[in-house]
């Protein structure tokens, strides 16, 4: 009798859309963590605490840099161009992994951070601070992408959950310091060293990977790795995100959401997404092969995906709102009282990941995770000016403990039904999507609470300028301390009441979102998870990486 979905044998069934393994294989590779294991690991929590720190760092640093270089309005792309860039570039780096092996290209990219974050440190003006911050942009996305495809190569499927939840902790400790270590770089030093900071770090991070990451690959003449790549799906899908993001970055900001320059660009992104899809037919090697959404699992763990990120960067944005503008919160308080989502996130990832080894199952946290979610949300709602900071610390701790359950089982229930050839090209395509969902966390609530905003203050609010104030888009940028502290006490429980009930609604949205994810966890089926490593690019063993022929030749081709 065949075997079940939750019964699997390995490689996994081709029942859910999964391709078989190769008819002729070596043995799976037993588990080793070892000294050159613990250096690997260490070496890409460092990669990830550069990506996080760069994608942070610049947002208190930014006015004194604005100070020197001017630049006018295009200081936004001081910020927007490392995002872009970042975003768009990951599912290339998925592809070309399986062309040149991880290693080199992880050592490129960091490569590619380095230098960006030099052009960035002696830039003389922003035009080429905004170029340097493109580049960086382009190393950052291998240094986000990378280590999940080098983990997935190195752990087996059932034990990824744990490693995963480690690289997310150097993340978001990333994320964590970036802000305060830009404000104490700018107070004690020059702007500059923020991105000059980057430089010795990446020097450090480059040895270890030249030392310990030796993994197998597939050793051929770089004319022939250069072949193999899609340019042409390349081209497509970087052109067409760029418009999206455009559109979404500046939707609401710069441009009004009806605007020609709003909508064009949205258009052709969507028209030439269509076409990018069509066009992954043809290419021996595709960017985002098309049988990875062939099962229902994967596909399902994408859109899992992007809902968690949407709403994990949800909180991180609105919570903010709500300390500085109801609570009268000063921004750096307001990152104090933040904390709790991440003290709490980082612990239920790796308790999540250690269940995710030992049961073998990852839809029942699915389903746990986004439950809590939907709950935490429902709390949220009941955030007033009068909450006490118990309440406001127990509504964050529960909502945290729902994402951080779910964080790091997602990218395993995605690898679940494929075969190992596709591991990387799904890597790439997590990456991308959860980066993706982040544009939307800003952008979908943002207009919600701005419209919200706008209709309660006409209704609610007695004084014409304050009114006027919170009119046109600029509701979330006024929810600070010194803009109620600008008005008088009745006029201000007026403000205080109208962000109260506008954040109420940006909650309410995010339960139906925490709920559409929890729906769709019965999409997907239970995979078996392997508890051998199977992969061709796993960790040499010493013997070989001292003697693998060609290999010396080939670092010099490349």
């Amino acid at each position: 009798m065949p075997p079940t979905d939750s019964e699997a044998a390995e490689p996994p069934p081709d029942q859910d859309g999964g391709v078989q393994g190769d008819e002729t294989k070596e043995a799976p590779q037993p588990f080793k963590r070892g000294f050159r294991f613990w250096c690997i690991i260490f070496s890409l929590c460092t990669t990830g605490i550069l990506s996080a720190l760069e994608g942070t760092v610049v947002s208190t640093a930014l006015p004194t840099i604005i100070d020197h270089l001017g630049g006018g309005s295009l200081y936004l792309w001081a910020v927007n161009a490392y995002f872009l860039t970042s975003t768009v570039i990951q599912p290339l780096y998925g592809q070309t992994a399986n062309i040149f092996g991880r290693r080199y290209l992880l050592i490129f990219a960091v490569a590619v951070f380095a230098l960006g974050s030099g052009i960035c440190g002696g830039a003389s003006s922003m035009e080429m601070l905004i170029a340097g911050r493109a580049i960086q942009g382009m190393g950052g996305g291998g240094l986000t992408m990378l280590p999940n495809v080098i983990i997935s190569d190195i752990v087996p499927l059932r034990d990824r959950g744990t490693y995963l939840a480690i690289i997310f902790l150097s993340i978001t400790v990333g994320n964590g310091i970036g802000p305060f270590l830009g404000g104490v770089i700018v107070q004690s030093t020059s702007w500059r060293w923020v991105f000059y900071l980057n430089l010795p770090i990446s020097g450090v991070v480059l040895v270890l990977l030249y030392f310990f990451l030796h993994v197998n690959f597939k050793h051929e003449p770089i004319a022939a790795k250069l072949r193999r790549i899609d340019y042409g799906g390349n081209v497509l899908f970087i052109g067409s995100t760029v418009a999206i993001l455009l559109a979404l970055t500046s939707g609401g900001v710069q441009n009004p959401w009806n605007s020609w320059r709003t909508i064009v660009p949205l258009v052709i992104g969507a028209v030439g997404l269509v076409v990018f899809f069509v066009y992954q037919r043809y290419p021996a090697e595709p960017t985002m092969p098309l049988r990875l959404f062939t099962n229902r699992t994967t596909v399902t763990a994408f859109f899992l995906t992007f809902l968690h990120s949407i709403l994990t960067f949800w909180v991180i944005y609105f919570l903010p709102v709500y300390f500085q503008g109801v609570l009268a919160s000063s921004p750096s308080r307001s990152g104090v009282q933040l904390l709790p989502t991440v003290l709490i996130l980082i612990p239920f990832a790796a308790v999540s990941g250690k269940l995710l080894g030992k049961l073998g199952k990852y839809k029942p946290l699915h389903f746990t995770g986004f439950a809590i979610m939907t709950i935490g949300f429902g709390l949220f709602t009941l955030l007033r000016a009068s909450s006490s900071t118990a309440a406001w610390v127990l509504f964050q701790a529960v909502e945290a403990a729902g994402a951080g359950v779910i964080v790091s089982v997602l990218l395993p229930a995605i690898q679940a039904p494929l075969s190992q050839k596709d591991v990387a090209t799904a890597t790439g395509t997590f990456a991308f999507v959860r980066s993706f969902g982040i544009v939307w966390a800003v952008t979908v609530p943002a207009t919600i609470f701005n419209h919200r905003l706008a209709q309660l203050a006409n209704a609610r609010v007695s004084d014409p300028d304050v009114r006027a104030a919170l009119s046109g888009g600029a509701g979330y940028e006024h929810a600070t301390r010194a803009f109620l502290d600008s008005l008088s006490v009745p006029v201000r429980r007026e403000v205080v009441g109208v962000y109260t009930d506008t954040l109420k609604l940006i909650w309410q949205v995010g339960i139906g979102i925490a709920g559409l994810g929890f729906c769709l966890v019965a999409v997907e089926k239970q995979i078996s998870l392997q508890k051998d490593l199977d992969t061709e690019f796993g960790v040499k063993d010493k013997e070989a990486s001292e003697s693998a022929p060609g290999e010396k030749d080939e670092e010099k081709a490349l």
